[in-house]
């Protein structure tokens, strides 16, 4: 849901650093047909887990159990004295490409967004989507290569403030404005009420899809983890993943999304 206390806003809206994606550690896919795709967004609260205790091996065991291809994370440890870097673990136990985007960067803490994916990742670009004096926030917006059939994946992490969230979707859509291959955006969008105006100007540009309540992880109360996709016609169905492990090792749940070719 909240980010820590991050670092003052940082610059204006986009910085395009593409940058590689890390090799798999597993064999490459060698399926020809990856329809349906699976897709997941998961706010792992940095690895801390209902009960208070810091546990990344946790949160690899949710990933294994979703069997997603491509995962959106969110306030993924990235490195620093706090916690250190957790996404080579979760690397190592999905064997996915990864990206990240960090959003803040201190010596005590860095820390942001990542994008695991079973497909080869092309090209990855941070957005900046900082509003004024408020925590740092920011999307990882990824390029996907699904066996010759290009994918965009927008992971973000949205602010706590209305007049917040309003801005940086404006500033989110404006990237959208584009036909060169399919778009999923998913985060945690940080929208606690089902008609809020973020969301009507989302469900303008995407369409509506079902709402699926994904918080609090052990009574979930809010839908505030959302996926999105255009054309919307590919979507075929929404479902949480609520198992045991699931509801112990972030106060989210993952969402889950099933995509057809």
């Amino acid at each position: 849901m909240n980010d820590p206390a991050g670092l003052s806003a940082s610059q204006s809206i986009l910085q395009s650093t593409a940058q590689p994606a890390s090799p798999p550690i597993l064999p490459p896919v060698i399926d020809d047909d990856p329809w349906p795709l699976t897709v997941a967004t998961y706010n792992i609260h940095s690895a801390v887990g209902t009960d208070g205790r810091f546990d990344p091996q946790r949160i690899a065991g949710v990933l294994t159990e979703m069997e997603a291809d491509v995962i959106a994370l969110q306030e993924v440890p990235l490195g620093g004295s706090r916690y250190g870097d957790i996404l080579p673990l979760l690397q190592e136990a999905t064997g996915f490409h990864a990206v990240e985007g960090a959003v803040r960067d201190t010596p005590r803490s860095r820390y942001g967004n990542a994008v695991l994916s079973r497909y080869p990742v092309k090209a990855s670009r941070r957005l900046d989507l900082s509003f004024g004096s408020r925590e740092s926030r920011g999307a990882l917006d990824a390029d996907i290569d699904v066996n010759g059939n290009p994918l965009r994946i927008v992971a973000t992490h949205l602010g706590l403030r209305p007049a917040e969230r309003r801005d940086q979707i404006d500033r989110l859509l404006k990237v959208f404005d584009t036909e060169r291959m399919p778009v999923i955006l998913m985060g945690d969008i940080n929208e606690w009420f089902v008609w809020g105006r973020c969301l009507r100007r989302l469900i303008t540009h995407f369409d509506a899809v079902p709402s699926v309540r994904t918080f609090p992880s052990r009574y979930p109360v809010f839908a505030l983890d959302r996926i999105w996709i255009s054309p919307r016609h590919r979507l075929l169905r929404i479902n949480v993943h609520a198992t045991p492990l699931a509801k112990k090792a972030s106060d989210h749940l993952p969402l889950i999304a099933h995509i057809d070719g």
